[in-house]
């Protein structure tokens, strides 16, 4: 088991986009050793040792959130190396809804819930051992403002008037989900939190023209991450404030 003072922060999805700018930040600016979680082996190890060569501390692990083999061997991995985690980030997720090749609506509906919901459990309940021997867990879901159910029938949102049903009830049932992790970690000083990165240029969201950058959509994701004991617990926000459930 290594022996380390740095916050371990394990990201799941965080071989590139989103996931790979907020580790990338975390190890910068906050001296966290990431862990870069990936369904591509490779791809998680060139993005970790990146930012080794860069003078960050990082690492990878294989991470299928399909697969209840591969997250165990993750979260063994973590134990083994470190025996503790203080950082969930669960930021892998799909948005299926509006691919050229249509899904069947229940194919559609199994293959969101699987990546933006099941997976999240998964992981998070494997990991649940590890952060409960943190100090001070922080744990973060990374949702989506389309999955707020006040703002559903918002005419004036820009998602108004497009069908992302499967997604935006996914990422409803991720924010249900995140909310009985404040429920079940109550009393431990862990903070739990929903974020919303807004609308950024990743693969997920086609690389929208609307878009912001990587970076500027890691944000609230870091803000919460690297909160102090006794901030926010039991939130749903972006970088502009709170958001209505």
């Amino acid at each position: 088991m290594a022996v380390t003072k740095k916050t371990i922060a394990l990201i799941s999805g965080a071989n590139g986009g989103i996931g790979l700018a907020t580790a990338t930040q975390l190890a910068k600016d906050y001296g966290y050793h990431v862990i870069i979680g990936s369904r591509n082996a490779e791809a998680g190890s060139k993005a970790a040792a990146n930012l080794l060569a860069q003078g960050y501390a990082a690492s990878s692990v294989q991470l299928d959130l399909d697969s209840d083999d591969s997250i165990s061997a993750a979260v063994g991995l973590i134990e083994r190396d470190f025996g503790v985690l203080d950082v969930l980030i669960n930021n892998a997720g799909v948005l299926l809804d509006q691919m050229p090749d249509r899904l069947p609506t229940r194919e559609l509906f199994r293959q969101s819930f699987d990546a933006n919901v099941t997976g999240a459990a998964c992981l998070t309940e494997a990991c649940l051992p590890l952060l409960r021997k943190s100090g001070f867990a922080r744990l973060v879901f990374v949702s989506s403002r389309m999955g707020s159910l006040a703002e559903t029938l918002n005419k004036e949102t820009m998602y108004y008037s497009t069908d992302y049903k499967a997604y935006d009830a996914s990422k409803a049932a991720m924010n249900m989900l995140a909310l009985n992790y404040v429920r079940i970690l109550d009393g431990t000083g862990a903070l739990v939190n929903v974020a919303c990165p807004g609308l950024v240029l990743t693969k997920l969201t086609g690389f929208t023209q609307y878009g912001e950058t990587v970076d500027v959509g890691a944000t609230r994701l870091v803000q919460l991450a690297t909160a102090m004991k006794g901030g926010p617990n039991g939130t749903f926000s972006d970088r502009q404030g709170i958001i209505a459930w």
